[in-house]
């Protein structure tokens, strides 16, 4: 697939080690896309899996560190990828956990020096993915939808993961402090300033991700388009107020409220306001209509409508189109949306690793991607 929009980025090899179910893999992709083609359980979701870990976040399946690792083994994996598109030639990007090291923890790094974490690989490689698991996401909890925002967010805003995650342990944090009745107010004050500084950095990124998203929508929004129009918006107490209040004084009236809340969060266990709470309400424009009162058919074009609005944001804020993953999505699409799917891919110009079951699915794609068949964690070019 090419386009002439964006510069380019894509990963051109990959290589694992003890990476699930694959002992070794040197997988010489080119530049181009990439479909897999195999049964399920093959193992093609696991490239992808792999190349996720290249982004900031825990992957496309959001799994601990210590499952990577193939059975039996040391514990050890690793995931190398050469990326093309840089002025200087392929940068080498690594990620892993090597033996006995402890497998909360994974080592990254750039042309084999060491760097703090995933985000570095932004500089270099944008990502962005499509699974099965998302199907549900409409009529899902409003956790999964937070996730997947702040999924979206991450790829524009590569240091927002470490923010998100911060926030996570400074609610962890407070709740443990306000179950201790010995606890020093002192640290519960400090605890509280912490988390209602992460608390309106989480919610001002998302805010203006999302506010960017529905903007670009409503650009490129086409009549006729098989993947109808979503309405996207924020809903929460927070982000409400930062549509009025800058984020000091916002970061002031939340850290307030958090004072005055403690007798009722320790009474429940748990912070009972914030940006944890949040939800992503999307309607489908044209019928206005919730997306969770959808058919099952127009969720599914408005989700694939979404992230491909999405991966357009990304190209137009990094100036390169991302890496787009698309595990098991042609095969569910029809044959009017699946050809529309290709074409937009092909005006953002990205490259995309694409997997499924039917070699059929990607008949429509012609030469413009290379056809890998998948079997038991051995990968072979050609159908």
């Amino acid at each position: 697939m090419t386009g002439t929009s964006h510069r380019r980025a894509g990963v051109s090899r990959l290589r694992l080690t003890n990476f699930r179910s694959y002992p070794a893999l040197d997988l010489h992709s080119g530049e181009g896309s990439v479909a897999l083609v195999g049964p399920n359980g093959a193992g093609k979701t696991n490239i992808l899996e792999a190349i996720s870990l290249l982004a900031p976040g825990r992957g496309l399946r959001r799994a601990p560190h210590g499952e990577f690792a193939r059975t039996p083994g040391d514990g050890s994996w690793a995931v190398a990828a050469e990326i093309a598109g840089d002025d200087d030639g392929p940068t080498r990007l690594g990620t892993g956990v090597e033996p006995a090291q402890d497998a909360t923890g994974r080592r990254c790094r750039i042309d084999g020096a060491p760097v703090s974490g995933a985000g570095a690989f932004s500089e270099h490689l944008r990502l962005v993915w499509l699974t099965p698991d998302l199907d549900g996401l409409f009529r899902g909890p409003a956790g999964d939808r937070r996730r997947f925002l702040d999924r979206l967010v991450n790829a524009a805003d590569p240091a927002h993961a470490a923010r998100a995650s911060g926030l996570e342990r400074a609610l962890r944090s407070r709740n443990r402090l306000l179950e201790d009745p010995r606890a020093d107010a002192r640290w519960v004050d400090a605890v509280e300033r912490e988390l209602a500084e992460l608390a309106i950095s989480v919610a001002a990124a998302r805010v203006e991700t999302v506010a960017r998203l529905a903007a670009l929508v409503a650009e490129t929004a086409e009549a006729a388009s098989p993947f109808p129009t979503a309405e996207v918006a924020l809903e929460g107490s927070v982000e409400a107020e930062l549509a009025h209040l800058s984020a000091t004084a916002a970061e002031d009236a939340y850290r307030e409220r958090l004072g005055r809340g403690r007798p009722r969060d320790r009474a429940a266990g748990r912070t009972l306001e914030g940006p944890h709470l949040s939800d992503l309400l999307v309607r489908h424009a044209a019928k206005d209509m919730p997306a969770e009162k959808c058919s099952t058919g127009e969720q599914k074009a408005l989700l694939v409508g979404l992230v491909l609005a999405h991966a357009r944001l990304v190209a137009r804020l990094d100036g390169r189109a991302p890496v787009v993953l698309l595990d098991e999505v042609a095969a569910h699409l029809d044959p009017v949306r699946r050809a529309a799917l290709y074409g937009a891919l092909d005006a953002l110009g990205a490259q995309v690793w694409l997997t499924g079951a039917d070699p059929a699915a990607f008949a429509d794609l012609g030469g413009r991607a290379t056809v890998f068949s998948v079997t038991d964690g051995d990968v072979r070019r050609g159908p």
